[in-house]
């Protein structure tokens, strides 16, 4: 096998190798390397709490295109910061038409600088890369540790007694929420208030066990078909 790829080797077509076999041991350990990280991060961190597979999916596959466009740029003329410049363009023309949570767009960032990395042949050592990418899994667990951090929960609320707003009957206001809705309130915001309807807009922070998030939590009203 060995002799077999070593003769390979040696054709060229139109000035070209037929095959380099220590280039693309390197690119598929690299790879392997990459992609196993990049899945630990996505599937085990971030999947479990957001269960959005169109994330996932965008994830996924941003990781193997980054990975791929800067490990095949290598010796180039276009720098790595050209190649992050078309991310930031792709990222600008699709993602400016859809609100996209803080959060998902950590993780984006987060996979994209780890694909740099994982795809820059600095001709960093196997326990340098190794080291790299588990710093990435530390600080993801611990961002994501309940030991560290509460999980802490919001939603929008069209208030209707607004008589309880006012700093003086905030803590009625706070009783009443907790009664209505069933959470252990820990913070009130008051947005907007409608005196010709005697309503106002709230946004109440509360504690929270569960581990998915809730993206019900942020919408300030119900979808056009609901209303």
């Amino acid at each position: 096998m060995i002799s077999l790829l070593s003769s390979l080797s040696d054709i060229t077509f139109l000035g070209i190798p037929l095959i380099n076999v220590s280039g693309l041991a390197e690119m598929l350990i690299r790879f392997a390397l990459n992609a196993v990280f990049v899945y630990i991060i996505v599937n085990f961190f971030y999947y479990p709490r957001a269960r959005r597979r169109d994330y996932y999916f965008a994830f996924v596959m941003l990781s193997v295109s980054i990975f791929m466009m800067i490990y095949l740029m290598d010796g180039s003329k276009i720098k790595i910061g050209a190649a992050l410049g078309l991310f930031a363009v792709f990222g600008i023309i699709r993602y400016r038409t859809e609100s996209v949570p803080i959060r998902e767009m950590t993780y984006l960032f987060f996979v994209v600088a780890i694909s740099v990395i994982n795809g820059m042949s600095a001709r960093l050592s196997v326990a340098e890369l190794l080291a790299a990418n588990l710093l990435f899994v530390v600080v993801v667990a611990v961002a994501e540790s309940n030991h560290f951090l509460k999980r802490t929960g919001c939603k929008y609320v069209r208030y209707d007694n607004i008589k309880l707003i006012t700093p003086a009957c905030h803590d009625q206001l706070v009783a009443d929420l907790e009664s209505r809705t069933g959470l252990k309130i820990t913070r009130v915001d008051i947005g907007s208030i409608d005196f010709m309807n005697d309503t106002a807009l709230l946004k109440i922070y509360y504690d929270t066990n569960t581990v998915r998030e809730n993206e019900a939590d942020t919408m300030e009203k119900m979808p056009r078909n609901y209303e």
